[in-house]
């Protein structure tokens, strides 16, 4: 019943958004809806989906808390008078291989002030990352690798 609620629904918004309200329209966006639920139908059950949703949350709330986090760092790095800064680039050895999983951590890095990343390795193992302060790398692969790549797996395998 759910699923005839639903490309009902879906069905409406084709309509609405080809805008042609014709019956043949209506027909065919119910079709199209219904195969696509049909296609998604494990993802879309009950536990499963619920605990993918939280868990891509849990990794949006990460982000936004290393977000805040490291522009505190950037921010009081920059207005030291001394600026105590140590660039430099380190390799961090990947765990996640998909091409999805390693532009999300690439990107998720990058956005996150003070690290870049710069490069991947040719073989997909090493992503090579550009840090305002590589003081301490052991530390900064280790937060990364608990951090940001620990919860894309948990996300999205």
């Amino acid at each position: 019943m759910i699923t005839f609620l639903l490309s009902l629904i879906f069905a409406v918004i084709w309509v609405a958004v080809t805008g042609s309200a014709s019956v043949q329209n209506l027909i065919l966006g119910f079709a199209l809806s219904t195969f696509a639920l049909w296609i998604v139908r494990e993802e879309a059950s009950g536990q499963a989906y619920m605990r993918r949703v939280w868990r891509i949350f849990s990794l949006l709330m990460l982000f936004f808390k290393e977000l805040a986090l490291s522009a505190w760092k950037v921010a009081v790095l920059v207005a030291s008078p001394r600026m105590p800064l140590k660039p430099g680039i380190f390799a961090f050895p990947l765990t996640v291989d998909r091409d999805f999983e390693i532009t999300l951590l690439a990107s998720l890095i990058t956005l996150t002030p003070g690290t870049l990343s710069v490069d991947v390795s040719a073989d997909r193992k090493l992503l090579f990352v550009h840090a305002l302060d590589c003081s301490n790398v052991d530390a900064t692969k280790r937060d990364i690798a608990q951090g940001f790549e620990k919860k894309i797996i948990e996300a999205f395998r």
